[in-house]
């Protein structure tokens, strides 16, 4: 057996927690070098929390370092190999994705009242819909229109609420149907995030589609996401689609910021009582799973829906109500989140 494929064999020993396959079949190694006693192992962690990364950093020292002939180990953290055609768009600090992998979890409704939240934290926030299929902002922001086209090619999204919003819903009538195939889906995605003034902006949210299909790949492969929020239900199935959609998060190198609990149970609005309609513990057993942490558990409230229809998010209509402190709370975290990941990693050496 060669050097680098006995280290490799070591290496196939770690499994970080959370993770259910080990550093090598996770796709985690991307490079082994050995060179006169010194192996080099290059570590692309994903969006495992730094404590993680530090544990499996001197798991790797300690397995490897027990090879004969090692004198020394070096671990150097890698980028993903989708980040070298990434472009950063021009005036927006960062991007952040809220997605649920299962629809019906309201995923719209936390990316709208995460928006306001953030803007009345004093955040320049902007919102693209890139749910092609089911645009629901317009409705939920009780804005339309349709925006301006200057230049021939650049597009000015309209505003609301002080954010600046960019939607398939403002070229479409109520009963438009989007038949569409996957190349013009990123297609469109594309030209929303290339063509659109979105001006300056401290954050840009987008309200990711459903699933781990042609328009979350898009996303993550055309810009450097900051992070992504994950949207679940209580419930078992939807837990299992979120793992999924953390797991296409790790392969592209984008770190998850966070769990937010939507419907975590029913409040009464007249007595106060709560039920768990859907179950509970789903968000916090993520939290186990994968390290990472839950930002905040939203209630079944009339309140919510009848603002989201109403075209007036909540955090908006009404910001002392419980709900809209839990967003903000949801907010503060998010860019706490933000600017710890935006920290480089040292290159760590053993």
């Amino acid at each position: 057996m060669s050097a680098i494929a006995e280290v490799r064999e070591r290496l196939t020993e770690i499994r970080p927690a959370g993770l259910k396959r080990d550093i090598v079949a996770a796709g985690l190694v991307r490079e082994v070098g050995v060179e006169d006693g010194v192996v080099t192992v290059h570590l692309q962690p994903g969006p495992l929390p730094p404590p993680i990364v530090e544990a499996t950093i001197a798991d790797i020292r300690r397995a490897v370092g027990a090879l004969d002939g090692v004198v020394r180990v070096e671990v150097q953290l890698a980028r993903g190999p989708a980040e070298a055609d990434r472009e950063s768009l021009p005036g927006v600090g960062d991007i952040v994705a809220v997605s649920s992998t299962k629809g019906g979890v309201g995923k719209s409704t936390v990316a709208v009242n995460l928006a306001c939240a953030l803007a009345r934290l004093g955040q320049r926030v902007g919102v693209l819909d890139a749910d092609v299929y089911g645009p629901s902002l317009p409705t939920m922001l009780g804005v339309s229109g349709r925006p301006q086209v200057i230049e021939r090619t650049k597009v000015i999204p309209l505003e609301r609420h002080g954010l600046r919003v960019m939607s398939m819903g403002f070229f479409l009538d109520d009963t438009s149907p989007v038949i569409w195939r996957g190349p013009l889906v990123t297609g469109l995605l594309r030209q929303f995030l290339r063509d659109v003034q979105w001006g300056e902006l401290d954050v840009l949210v987008v309200d990711m589609p459903p699933g781990t299909g042609d328009a979350q790949l898009t996303l993550v492969q055309q810009v450097p996401l900051s992070g992504a929020v994950v949207v679940t239900t209580p419930q078992a199935v939807s837990v299992i689609d979120v793992e999924r959609g953390i797991a296409m998060f790790n392969q592209v190198n984008t770190p998850v910021l966070g769990i937010v609990e939507n419907m975590s149970a029913y409040v009464c609005p007249h007595c106060g009582t709560r039920d768990e309609l859907f179950g509970s513990g789903g968000a916090a057993q993520l939290e186990r799973a994968f390290g990472v942490p839950v930002l905040g558990r939203i209630p079944i409230v009339p309140a919510v829906r009848a603002s989201g229809d109403a075209g007036t998010p909540i955090v908006i209509d009404q910001p002392e109500h419980p709900v809209s402190r839990i967003y903000a709370s949801i907010a503060e975290q998010v860019l706490d989140r933000v600017a710890a990941e935006r920290t480089p990693a040292p290159r760590i050496v053993g």
